[in-house]
């Protein structure tokens, strides 16, 4: 007799979000997380950790994209780059796409998620393949106090505050990553939705904005999203972030799914309630 498909179903913040499923691959319990992988009816493979959705292959282009590149474009030619988090590879493939790079750090403090996209994720964890990359395995909030003025580009791809990455939403942190970077170094982070978490998007942006004199919010289209849409924070000294600094390669430009020279621009354009949230 054939196993039934069967329901998984994300909760918290008053939201839920139910996805059909054919078959649980993975879980576990790490040192800091529960780790759960399942192979979806519709969206190719689905990871969460402590119950929450971190992607579907259906739709996990569009936020690795746009998490590496609105940062990587609002610098222009980034050689040192440290990601915070993204245990599954997806923001170091995207990444890897760059020819510029000399330094592709990644530090995250769970190893086993790690370990479980590189056995279950391989359209992700391909991004642990480029030889530039050096795997940390550390808290990030105390890894970057150890770099100063060593990066030209963090991106923080962290999980939501209720979790292991809850240090990484603070005004501290912030002012670590500032210290983190070269002259004219960027700072890309997960910034959450605006319709789900408003005083979490109000308050790490504030964050920023004590640290950097440029500090912008940009829409992220993730439909396995709770609200179908996630933000990232991206803060310089360098220059407005809204427009890139250079321009996107032919060769690359043909393999990206998401992110091109509009996109970029049309991501920090604001509804009106967002404006005023956040001060804009």
């Amino acid at each position: 007799m054939m196993q039934k498909n069967f329901w998984v179903t994300e909760v918290g913040n008053g939201y839920g979000q139910t996805i059909e499923v054919k078959e649980k691959l993975c879980e576990k319990q790490s040192k800091f997380q529960k780790i759960e992988v399942y192979e979806t009816c519709r969206l190719g493979r689905l990871l969460l950790l402590d119950g929450i959705i971190q992607l579907t292959y259906a739709d996990e282009f569009a936020y690795q994209e746009m998490m590496a590149n609105l940062p990587y474009y609002a610098h222009g030619n980034p050689e040192r780059i440290l990601v915070i988090g993204g245990g599954d590879g997806g923001v170091l493939r995207e990444l890897s796409r760059h020819k510029e790079p000399k330094v592709l750090d990644l530090c995250d403090i769970d190893e086993e998620v790690i370990k479980t996209a590189k056995k279950f994720l391989p359209e992700m964890a391909c991004g642990f393949d480029d030889p530039r990359v050096n795997i940390h395995i550390a808290d990030g909030s105390e890894f970057i106090r150890e770099k100063e003025g060593y990066y030209d580009l963090v991106i923080v791809d962290s999980t939501d505050p209720g979790g292991p990455g809850a240090p990484l939403f603070g005004a501290q942190f912030y002012a670590d990553l500032k210290k983190a970077l070269r002259p004219g170094g960027v700072v890309g982070t997960q910034a959450e939705s605006p319709w789900l978490l408003p005083e979490v998007v109000k308050n790490l942006i504030n964050a920023a904005r004590s640290n950097f004199k440029y500090v912008d919010y940009a829409a992220i289209s993730v439909p396995t999203y709770p609200t179908g849409m996630i933000g990232c924070c991206v803060a310089t000294d360098g220059r407005a972030v809204d427009k890139p600094a250079s321009a996107v390669d032919p060769q690359l430009a043909s393999k990206l799914r998401y992110y091109n020279k509009e996109v970029h621009e049309a991501a920090f354009a604001k509804p009106q309630f967002v404006r005023e949230m956040l001060g804009f």
